[in-house]
């Protein structure tokens, strides 16, 4: 009988599986304040700073139509970067380091990136208009 609660309390112990990351909610926390909540480049910080900032909303539309997965993930997550940043982009870069995934561009190539940067890219992407 004393294993009962035991095995009982290891189970409620026991890690809940993880909720995939929100790309919303990643985006109001890492990107919001320059690029603006809805994405637009109206962020509070938006005003003081040396380059406008681009309205995001329009990436697919300024590429021809098609969403540029692979080129957003390589700017986000730094390897390509923006002379308006400074350098490589994020500047919280370091906090968006979680579980690697891989995903499949439309032109069906690998993109390997973290979990949160690919949630913020599929937000930008269903934020296009």
């Amino acid at each position: 009988m004393r294993r009962m609660p035991a095995i009982c309390l290891a189970v409620a112990a026991a890690p809940a599986l993880a909720e995939p990351p929100s790309g919303a909610a990643l985006f109001r926390q890492h990107c919001a304040t320059c690029h603006g909540l809805a994405a637009r480049g109206n962020g509070p910080m938006a005003p003081v700073l040396t380059v406008e900032m681009p309205d995001l909303t329009l990436i697919a539309a300024q590429n021809g139509g098609p969403f540029p997965l692979a080129e957003v993930i390589a700017v986000i997550d730094g390897r390509t970067e923006l002379a308006a940043h400074g350098g490589p982009m994020p500047i919280y870069g370091f906090s968006l380091r979680g579980a690697a995934v891989v995903l499949t561009a439309p032109d069906s190539a690998e993109i390997r990136t973290s979990a949160e940067i690919a949630a913020i890219a599929a937000w930008l992407a269903s934020v296009q208009r």
